[in-house]
This record gives structure tokens, C-alpha cells and sequence, in this order.
């Protein structure tokens, strides 16, 4: 058998404890080829550019929303 508690740990000291484990939000910038929203620092969905370059192949153009 397995070791057992003492006491009962608190609420706030078990979310002290697990304070890091909130989702991050992600961040989006604005893709300098096409204007849309994509994450930083990933090649844009919309258009296939990162850095100013083609990266990826799209079959066909998505369209983008506002």
C-alpha cells in the first residue's frame, strides 16, 4: 500500500501548486503578405510566406476572414 496524506491539503495551497499549468493564450500578429492574423514566428496559413518567402505549397488560396 501507498503512502497516505497527513493532512488534507488546502484548495489554495493545491492551486499554488498547480499555478503554471494555466493555458497560455497564443499570440497572433498580422502576416506582412496578406494582412491576416497568424501565429508569430509560423509560416501563414492564408498565403504559405514566412520571412518575406513561399514556404508552403497551397492547393487553394483560403479565404481570409474579418
Amino acid at each position: 500500500m501507498g503512502a497516505l496524506p497527513k493532512r488534507k491539503i488546502s484548495k489554495s495551497r493545491k492551486g499554488e501548486r498547480r499555478s503554471h499549468l494555466a493555458r497560455a493564450v497564443l499570440a497572433l500578429a498580422h502576416c506582412p503578405q496578406c494582412h491576416s492574423l497568424k501565429p508569430s514566428h509560423r509560416a501563414c496559413p492564408v498565403c504559405g510566406t514566412y520571412a518575406g518567402r513561399e514556404v508552403l505549397k497551397l492547393k487553394s488560396p483560403k479565404r481570409r476572414e474579418q
